[in-house]
């Protein structure tokens, strides 16, 4: 007998070496015990075989009975967690909180700004973010965790080991995976009771404005002027809040375009790409790690104020964030008549 547990141990330890999948190696140490009981069964009482073997196949039926019984147990553990996992989180009727929840949002809600009627909004309300990079990151983490009822993150990159140094959400374990997916696991994880929709592609002109229509506030985390400009028309168009972070080496800006509010929008204020080479990507420039967390982190608080109506949000004004010496400055953008996509440019005015 000891001689069959040794062969088995070797083909699952060849298994494991080989990289071969648990079902390829418990089907190879299955057709070594199907050889075994078929030695038994066919060969007289007392050939060596048996003998080396265990001498009866019952021992052997006994053996692989004890190991059924091991994985229908362990099997019922994991239907049984299952199902008390999904109870856990069961999230109520809309615009209903689980107690969960409440506990969840108890710092939000003893804000006299939010309260519980501004909680409400948020878990009734619908963000998308484009990009699942450094502003995404953060941005996508806060939003999730002071529970924005429905997430979606649009993005067809995956994760490189040289996003890790600033794109949170990610880790090192999830290198190759599409940074939509990652993200996704990481706001579940995070909470439960958020929608989360990944949508593992690039933002095109076919698909902005039908994708826009299912959201409520759009923040764009991108770093491309032709993707910025599309997400600023479509979002124009259907008059939704448009939340806009950028970065560059040690400094970053954020500013939420609302033209149906009063404010310009971002084309107004960038009304054409800067010639090549005056506006180089993080890649060519670097940026410092956590710039994107605080930008980002902005960001997700501007849709919070936003959505809840708490406070000023950033409307037709632009905050610039200098890490490097930590000061700010803020800018206002003022209305102009010429623009091709709202009808009011503007100019920014140092305050």
């Amino acid at each position: 007998m000891l001689l069959v547990l040794v062969i088995a141990g070797a083909l699952w330890g060849i298994g494991v070496f080989t990289g071969a999948p648990r079902r390829i190696r418990w089907a190879m140490v299955g057709v070594l015990w199907l050889g075994v009981v078929a030695l038994h069964l066919l060969l007289p009482a007392g050939h060596s075989l048996r003998m080396a073997t265990g001498e009866s196949a019952a021992l052997w039926f006994l053996v692989a009975g004890a190991v059924a019984i091991v994985l229908v147990y362990r099997a019922g553990l994991r239907i049984l967690r299952a199902k008390a996992a999904a109870k856990e989180v069961q999230v109520p009727e809309k615009g209903l909180f689980a107690t969960a929840e409440l506990e969840r949002y108890a710092r939000h809600i003893v804000l006299r700004e939010i309260g519980g009627p501004g909680q409400k909004k948020l878990k009734e309300s619908s963000v998308l973010v484009i990009g699942a990079g450094g502003l995404g990151s953060p941005a996508l983490l806060y939003m999730a965790a002071g529970g924005v009822g429905t997430i979606g993150v649009i993005d067809d990159d995956v994760v490189d080991n040289s996003n890790l140094q600033r794109q949170v959400i990610h880790t090192d374990t999830r290198i190759g995976m599409p940074k939509v997916q990652s993200a996704a696991q990481a706001v579940k994880d995070l909470n439960p009771y958020v929608v989360f929709r990944p949508y593992n592609r690039r933002l095109d002109e076919a698909e902005a404005a039908a994708l826009f229509a299912n959201y409520d506030v759009i923040l764009d985390g991108t770093d491309n002027f032709d993707t910025r400009y599309l997400a600023n028309r479509i979002a124009c168009e259907q008059s939704k809040p448009l939340i806009s972070g950028a970065l560059s080496q040690w400094e970053g800006q954020i500013s939420v375009f609302d033209p149906i509010n009063g404010t310009p929008c971002y084309q107004c204020v960038f009304p054409e790409a800067p010639a090549p080479g005056l506006a180089p990507s993080c890649s060519e420039a670097g940026v410092l790690g956590p710039l994107p967390g605080v930008v980002g982190s902005m960001m997700a608080s501007e849709a919070i104020k936003v959505i809840s109506g708490a406070g000023s949000p950033l409307r037709g004004e632009m905050l610039i964030y200098d890490a490097l010496y930590g000061e700010t400055r803020k800018f206002t953008l003022q209305k102009r008549a010429d623009c091709p996509v709202c009808g009011g440019n503007a100019r920014a005015v140092n305050n």
